[in-house]
């Protein structure tokens, strides 16, 4: 960069997404292996709770309940399920 341009924040509405980039983020949340903050700051979202409102929109679990949607689970949901009650158990 050169000494006149300066790091200028962008604000963005939900609007600016595709489909497919709110899809990819909610994937990657559900995968397990990056957080709502993380997968934020990787695609440059405004805020955490546009994450999580994509996750309740689109994404396979009520997380407010801690309950699966009506939705079918992927395999890689449910080892998560039950890596999370396995450490559970452990405690």
């Amino acid at each position: 960069m050169e000494e006149g341009e300066k790091n200028v924040y962008l604000k963005r509405s939900q609007k600016d997404y595709s489909m497919s980039i709110k899809l990819a983020v909610v994937k990657e949340v559900e995968s397990g292996f990056i957080s709502v903050t993380g997968v934020a700051r990787k695609y440059g979202i405004q805020s955490r709770s546009t994450v999580v409102n994509w996750l309740r929109k689109y994404g396979a679990f009520d997380l407010e309940n801690k309950i699966p949607s009506n939705m079918p689970k992927t395999n890689n949901q449910r080892i998560m399920e039950l890596e999370a009650k396995v450490k559970l158990i452990e405690k």
